[in-house]
């Protein structure tokens, strides 16, 4: 597998672990306290996550090699 592939690889687990992580603590701040607004933020974080990474919107803004 070259580089690059390993490099995509390592960053698709680690979103993927970053997104369960966020999502226990959605779970957890759910039962302890309920707040909306920690839901709220921890919600928009994970949006933040999959847009940038998954949907690469960071690609918008970089000039096309052809």
């Amino acid at each position: 597998m070259d580089e690059q592939k390993k490099a995509a690889f390592r960053q698709g687990n680690i979103v993927v672990l970053l997104l369960a992580v966020l999502t226990i603590a959605e779970f957890a701040i759910a039962i302890m306290s309920g707040s909306t607004v920690f839901l709220f933020i921890i919600a928009l974080i994970k949006a933040a996550i999959i847009v940038q990474v998954f949907m690469h919107v960071s690609r918008l803004w970089r000039e096309e090699s052809h």
